[in-house]
């Protein structure tokens, strides 16, 4: 069956990206090929080099969008405590793909050419997000809907970073309890009043 060429792209880079998480860039054309059940030749006719499809796999990997989407995605009509559960379980899969490439590519940290103009509107769009979700809930909160998802967007990072946690990471449920409930087994009358 034939694919249309942008078809055709997008089944190799997704191909692709698993081989490299695995592989690193040390992975083969022939390998892909195998993955993507084409002739090692059609790889050169899509990309024009193996650094080509490579870029193609990082930019995939960093693609906000799919997150983005998700995240939009989650029912609002939920408790606020699964509505962020939800989220977590998001923000952790996506973290955990970049930081696997980064890790695979021996990078550490974003590729060089990463514009962090981009990270900005990126980091943007992810808090506008995340206010979004917590919506007409934020007025249960001690602090602003803004405060909560940067402190929210600050245990994910941290608890989800493989050389941070000591391979012990936060699950979303975890995550979620620390920002909600903290860490007192029985909060005493002061701390209850703040």
């Amino acid at each position: 069956m034939r694919m249309a060429p942008d078809e055709r792209r997008a089944a190799i880079v997704d191909a692709t990206l698993p081989l490299v998480l695995k592989y690193g860039s040390g992975v083969s054309t022939r390998q892909i090929a195998e993955a993507a059940d084409v002739a090692e030749g059609t790889i050169y006719r899509v990309f024009p080099d193996k650094d080509a499809l490579m870029a193609a796999v990082t930019a995939k990997a960093f693609d906000p969008q799919p997150a983005l989407r998700e995240l939009a995605k989650i029912d609002r009509t939920m408790p606020l405590r699964e509505r962020l559960v939800a989220a977590v379980v998001v923000m952790q899969r996506r973290l955990n793909g970049v930081f696997g490439l980064i890790d695979a590519l021996g990078w550490t940290g974003p590729p060089k050419d990463h514009d962090h103009r981009r990270s900005d509107e990126v980091n943007e769009a992810h808090r506008t997000a995340m206010i979004d979700l917590i919506g007409p809930d934020a007025a249960d909160l001690r602090v602003d809907a803004g405060e909560a998802t940067h402190i929210l967007r600050l245990l994910v990072f941290s608890g989800t970073h493989h050389r941070i946690t000591q391979g012990r990471p936060l699950t979303a449920e975890q995550i979620v309890a620390i920002l909600l409930d903290g860490l007192l087994a029985r909060p005493t009358t002061e701390d209850s009043r703040c």
